[in-house]
């Protein structure tokens, strides 16, 4: 049977997270591991509440985060199959890794993202120059990268052993599309399935600020030229 990890970066999500802790499927994860992103907030003590496994990483950053915690997952000496990435901030659903996960056990992808665009989003989940910045990502990265995408979800699931081959290096909000682009480089088999998304609880620290939404913007952007 597949061992699996889920991997969730948390700044400042105690109204969220435990919600999310307890919606992950018990019987198909190993271990949950929430990297506290320098929060303020009871997000920590939720946490380990709820179950889970927690590590620090007080520089912000989202890639940075997730990177703290693929460094703690391969220093266990049982490595697990998959890596599960998935927000606190309850915008997913993760009852849905149960989907996610089928087409890497079914010997059918190595990499799947959660997309967004082909599932149904509650009115209002995404904001205008997130959806936009979204299709403009993804047509770059057909147009550069010859790989079909719909969206750069953060709910995305791949194989451990083909996510240490990227080399992932983004610590801020490239992390996504550095993976996706990387993914198509290595010819790793990449498939995509719609997962539903709803208002996420609290306020985003990217698209919820001009300053955070430039900032994505232009890192994204850099991030797909940058491997070309």
């Amino acid at each position: 049977m597949s061992k699996i990890y889920v991997i969730i970066p948390a700044f400042n999500e105690e109204n969220g997270v435990g919600q999310v802790l307890q919606e992950i499927p018990a019987r198909l994860v190993d271990e949950v591991v929430v990297v506290n992103n320098g929060s303020t907030d009871k997000t920590e003590i939720i946490s380990r509440e709820n179950g889970a496994t927690v590590l620090h990483e007080a520089t912000p950053g989202y890639g940075r985060a997730c990177l703290k915690g693929i460094e703690y997952i391969k220093d266990i000496a049982n490595k697990p199959d998959v890596i599960i990435f998935l927000d606190a901030d309850h915008s997913d659903y993760p009852e849905e890794i149960t989907q996610l996960i089928q087409p890497i056990l079914d010997n059918q992808a190595d990499l799947v993202i959660g997309s967004r665009a082909l599932g149904n989003k509650e009115k209002g989940s995404m904001t205008p120059q997130q959806i936009f910045g979204n299709w403009l990502a993804t047509r770059l990265l057909k147009l550069l990268y010859k790989v079909r995408f719909t969206d750069l979800g953060p709910f995305r699931a791949i194989r451990f052993d083909k996510l240490l081959e990227l080399d992932m290096e983004d610590k801020t909000y490239g992390w996504t599309v550095e993976m996706q682009l990387k993914a198509a480089k290595k010819g790793l088999k990449c498939v995509e399935i719609p997962v539903r998304y709803r208002k996420r609880i609290g306020v985003s620290k990217i698209s919820g600020t001009v300053k955070g939404t430039v900032m994505a913007g232009y890192k994204i952007l850099f991030t797909i030229f940058k491997y070309l």
